[in-house]
């Protein structure tokens, strides 16, 4: 029987082993997309406590713990820290076989060498130890960011974020490169024509130009753009339902944008036609500026209305969307294509049954220019797990090319996330060991290592030009 979370964790063969601890293990990480705080690495910050570094904010572990019948005082209301980490302890047993029972375990050897399993039984001497270890210099953000060998990361932000904190970290000359991403969600956000007309009358002051027409809004929107290419940026990103590539004229869109500037909700049609005018002109700016850009597809958001309106988005209650996504997303990269405009893109689904079609659906806009140009992306949210991770690598190397992929990302908000990188990089390994152990790949040591590198970080490295 082999140990828990030891060496050999999910290396099942000699030739895994040898491929994971001589090739993967010791690279550096690229975290090309990530919801980290750039603040809070600008400031260096200290977290006093176990439980503000790892409960707060997380809404994986938040389902969790309502799965398992803990009251919302202890997730997201006014218990103290220790009195919600007791909480968390309670629940991680019952964690079982779902990725937060190995990333918690995962995170706790590796950051603070702790290798006692947590428990209610362990809590307070688990707490104790990690929180006096937070509360020191050598566990500040970017110590923890060092820790783990991360080289660079994507953070995700909004077109009107002043971008300070970033520059903050360049200008301190910190080893890791932080860099923005153009996440322009709120933008398109037409859904709610409220919130979007604020956001309009901010992205106007922030510009010092009148957005009275559709054609301003874009202009506006566009000096945002250029502002996050000036601080370093090369990525833009999009969290979307679905793809939309409907068609519209000049006209039509000045009607719908008055209709936003006035307040009234946009029907169905016109909601489409303005989102699909929206994302044609900002893949249009990202080709421009050589930019890769990513799209994050089919997360069905918000689905309790009674505890959105109590505890607001972005707190464990989005789910998979089983949204049709084929047609639309082949006619908006054909369009995009058409035009020779292109970007190097990254595709991203929520539902694990449009594995088999996003990893085609890439294969079609491939032209030669670039290797990899368009890319099956990894694994994530709820799909970033032992399973979900194998059957995306399963997907890519049935359709394409696993040998040109860029590889792992952690997706998180949580400083002790790093080790999702480890997890990929294991069962990478395992799924190419085992292969060879099976006769199914020759015992190419040289080249199989070369390739598990390469999806580990030279392929990022060398896609995001980083």
């Amino acid at each position: 029987m082999k140990k828990f979370l030891d060496q050999e964790f999910l290396l099942e063969s000699s030739t895994a082993k040898m491929l994971y601890h001589n090739f993967a293990a010791k690279l550096p990480i690229i975290d090309y997309h990530c919801h980290l705080s750039a603040d809070q690495i600008a400031e260096d910050a200290n977290f006093e406590n176990l439980t503000q570094i790892w409960l707060y904010g997380d809404h994986y572990k938040w389902r969790a713990m309502r799965a398992n019948g803990i009251d919302e005082k202890y997730i997201t209301g006014n218990a103290s820290d220790f009195e919600k980490f007791e909480k968390w302890a309670e629940t991680v047993p019952y964690t079982l076989r779902n990725p937060l029972y190995h990333w918690t375990h995962l995170e706790l050897q590796r950051y603070f060498d702790v290798y006692d399993i947590l428990s209610p039984a362990t809590a307070k001497k688990i707490y104790d130890e990690c929180s006096a270890k937070l509360q020191t210099p050598e566990y500040s953000v970017r110590r923890l960011i060092q820790k783990m060998n991360v080289e660079s990361i994507g953070t995700t932000d909004d077109p009107l974020d002043d971008l300070l904190s970033h520059q903050k970290i360049k200008m301190d000359g910190f080893s890791t490169k932080v860099l923005p991403s153009f996440r322009p969600d709120k933008a398109m956000n037409a859904e709610d024509v409220l919130a979007l007309q604020a956001y309009i009358q901010k992205l106007s002051i922030l510009t010092d130009l009148p957005i009275d027409n559709f054609k301003s809004y874009l202009q506006a929107l566009k000096t945002r753009h250029d502002f996050f290419a000036e601080m370093g940026c090369t990525v833009s990103d999009h969290g979307l339902e679905q793809m939309y590539c409907e068609e519209y004229n000049d006209c039509e869109l000045e009607l719908i944008f008055q209709k936003i500037l006035g307040c009234h909700s946009l029907n169905p049609t016109e909601l489409i036609k303005f989102k699909s005018c929206m994302l044609i002109n900002l893949a249009h700016w990202d080709h421009e500026k050589g930019w890769v850009q990513q799209y994050h597809l089919g997360a069905l958001r918000n689905n309790n209305s009674r505890l959105l309106s109590q505890l607001g988005p972005d707190t464990g209650f989005d789910s998979i969307g089983d949204f049709s996504q084929a047609k639309n997303l082949s006619k908006f990269l054909n369009k995009l294509d058409s035009s020779d405009r292109l970007a190097k893109t990254i595709l991203y689904n929520l539902n694990p049954a449009d594995n088999e079609m996003l990893a085609t659906m890439v294969g079609n806009f491939n032209d030669g220019t670039i290797a990899g140009k368009m890319q099956f992306g990894a694994a994530w949210w709820f799909l970033d797990q032992k399973m979900g991770m194998i059957n995306q690598l399963n997907a890519l190397s049935n359709m394409g090319l696993l040998g040109r992929f860029v590889g792992m990302i952690t997706d998180s908000r949580s400083f002790l996330s790093y080790p999702r990188h480890e997890y990929f990089r294991r069962i990478l390994c395992n799924l190419i060991g085992h292969d060879v152990e099976n006769g199914e790949l020759p015992n190419d040591i040289e080249w199989l290592g070369k390739m598990v590198e390469n999806i580990c970080y030279f392929n990022a490295k060398k896609y995001f030009n980083s």
